[in-house]
C-alpha cells in the first residue's frame, strides 16, 4: 500500500523528457515518487483529490537568511551603506541564538505556506536554524556566514565554527541538511582565507556558499586592492566548481559568464533584492543563453521582505524583458526551471521535477480562485497569476506538511506571535 495518493490533478512533472498530464496521478511511498500516471491501481493511507488543482515540485530557495524574517521592514528605502552600517549590522550585533531560531521558524513557516520545500541559508547561530529545520521538516543547505575582514584570528575562529557545523549537521533530520561551507564574500574575506576555506571544504566534502559581484562597489573595491574583479580572483584560487553556489553575480562581464559556465558554477539570482537596494541588474538572460545553471533566491527579508518565490519568479520574467527590451526573454517555463530544476540541481538533491524515484518534495496549487481564472496556459498562470498564497499543499520527503493551507507541523500562531515579540525585543535592546 501507498503513503500517498494524490489524484485528478494537472500534473506539471519539470521532466524534459515525460511532459504534463492534464488529468493525472501522483503516487508516493517512502519519501519518493513511485508512480506517475494517468490512474493508478495502488491504494494508499492518504488520497488527497487535487481536482481544479495543479500538482509540482516544491520551490527551492537557493539564497537567503532566514532568521532576517526579524528584520522585515525595519530599515527600507535607504542607501546600501547606511542600510547596513547603521541599522542592520547594529541590530545583528544584538542577536542571540533563541532570535535566530525563531526568526527561522517564521522563514519556515512562510515557506511551507509558499510552495518552497528546500532552501540554502548562510547565516549566524546556524545550529538554531538546523534546529528550526529540523521541526519544520523542510530541505535546506545551511552554511555558518564566514566575515573575516582581514583579521586572522577572527577567521581562524569562523573558520573552525564553519567546519564545527559542517561536521555536526550534515546529512541530519533524515538527510533533509546538508552543510556547506559560508564564506560571506570575496570583499569581505582575503584571498589568503578563501583559500584556506576551499581547502577545508574540500576536505569535507562540502559545497561552498558565497556572495559574488552583488554591487558595483565590490567590483570597484575588488579591482583596487587585486587588479582584478571577485569572479577572475575566484577562479584563480582555484575555489570554482559545480559545487560551489554563487548568490547575486550582478555585474559580471562577459569574460566573467564563460568562467562561470566553464567551471559549472551554480548561480543564484535574487532580483527583488537586488532592486530594492538598486544593486544593479544580473546578465541573467546572457548566462541563461551561454548555459550557466541560474537559479532563484529571495535573499533575507530585510532587503525583500518577504519569502514568495512566486513574486520572485514573476518579478525575474518581467525585469528581464524590459532590460532586454525582448518580450520572449524568460518565458514561463524556463522561469519555472530555475525554481525548480535549476534550484535542485544546485543544492544537489533528487528533487526538482516529478519523476519515479526523485524525492517526493512537492505542492498542490489551488488554481480555482477568481485571479487564476480562465486558465488557457498553466506555466504561464504559475508565473503571471499565481501567488504563495495559492498553495494548499506542501509535501516534503513524502511528508505532509501542510494540508488544504492547514499547517501540521508547527503551530502557526504560537510561532508568528514568538518571532514578533523576539523582534520587537531586538530592536529594544538596538535603541537601548
Amino acid at each position: 500500500m501507498a503513503d500517498i495518493i494524490i489524484k485528478n490533478a494537472y500534473v506539471l512533472t519539470m521532466d524534459p523528457d515525460a511532459g504534463d498530464l492534464k488529468n493525472g496521478t501522483v503516487v508516493i511511498e517512502d519519501g519518493k515518487i513511485t508512480e506517475i500516471g494517468e490512474k493508478t491501481k495502488e491504494s494508499a493511507d492518504t488520497v488527497i483529490d487535487a481536482k481544479g488543482s495543479v500538482v509540482m515540485p516544491g520551490l527551492v530557495n537557493t539564497h537567503t537568511h532566514a532568521a532576517m524574517t526579524l528584520f522585515r521592514g525595519y530599515a527600507d528605502d535607504l542607501q546600501l551603506a547606511e542600510w547596513l552600517e547603521k541599522h542592520i549590522w547594529p541590530a545583528e550585533a544584538q542577536l542571540k541564538a533563541e532570535d535566530v531560531y525563531k526568526g527561522s521558524l517564521l522563514a519556515c513557516l512562510e515557506m511551507i505556506k509558499s510552495g518552497t520545500t528546500s532552501f540554502a541559508d548562510m547565516y549566524f547561530f546556524m545550529d538554531e536554524t538546523a534546529k528550526a529545520v529540523e521541526a519544520s521538516g523542510l530541505r535546506a543547505s545551511l552554511s555558518h556566514g564566514l566575515i573575516e575582514l582581514w583579521n586572522k584570528e577572527k577567521g581562524e575562529a569562523d573558520l573552525k565554527e564553519g567546519k564545527r557545523f559542517v561536521q555536526a549537521w550534515q546529512g541530519a533530520a533524515d538527510g533533509r541538511i546538508k552543510t556547506m561551507y559560508g564564506p560571506h564574500a570575496p570583499n569581505t574575506c582575503s584571498d589568503e582565507f578563501l583559500a584556506k576555506v576551499k581547502e577545508e571544504a574540500s576536505r569535507d566534502g562540502a559545497g561552498i556558499h558565497i556572495h559574488v559581484l552583488e554591487t558595483e562597489a565590490e567590483l570597484n573595491a575588488m579591482k583596487e586592492r587585486y587588479g582584478k574583479c571577485s569572479v577572475h580572483l575566484l577562479e584563480d584560487l582555484g575555489i570554482f566548481g559545480p559545487d560551489v553556489l554563487a548568490a547575486h553575480c550582478v555585474w559580471l562581464s562577459d569574460g566573467d559568464i564563460e568562467i562561470l559556465r566553464k567551471r559549472g558554477v551554480n548561480v543564484s539570482h535574487n532580483p527583488i533584492s537586488n532592486m530594492k537596494l538598486a544593486s544593479g541588474i544580473a546578465p541573467v538572460y546572457k548566462m541563461l543563453e551561454k548555459g550557466v545553471n541560474v537559479t532563484l533566491g529571495t535573499d533575507g527579508c530585510a532587503s525583500n521582505n518577504n519569502l514568495d518565490l512566486f513574486e520572485e519568479m514573476k518579478t525575474a520574467a518581467l525585469l528581464h524583458k524590459v532590460n532586454t527590451c525582448n518580450p520572449t526573454a524568460l518565458p514561463a517555463r524556463q522561469v519555472l526551471e530555475m525554481a525548480t530544476v535549476n534550484g535542485a540541481k544546485a543544492l544537489g538533491t533528487e528533487t526538482g521535477m516529478l519523476k519515479v524515484g526523485k524525492k517526493a518534495d512537492l505542492i498542490i496549487v489551488d488554481m480555482k480562485k477568481p485571479h487564476l481564472t480562465p486558465c488557457f496556459d498553466v506555466p504561464s498562470h504559475l508565473v503571471y497569476s499565481a501567488r504563495g498564497s495559492d498553495v494548499r499543499t506542501t509535501i516534503v520527503d513524502g511528508k505532509v506538511l501542510m494540508d488544504n493551507y492547514r499547517v501540521l507541523v508547527l503551530d502557526e500562531e504560537k510561532v508568528t506571535e514568538d518571532a514578533r515579540k523576539a523582534a520587537e525585543e531586538l530592536v529594544a535592546r538596538v535603541n537601548a
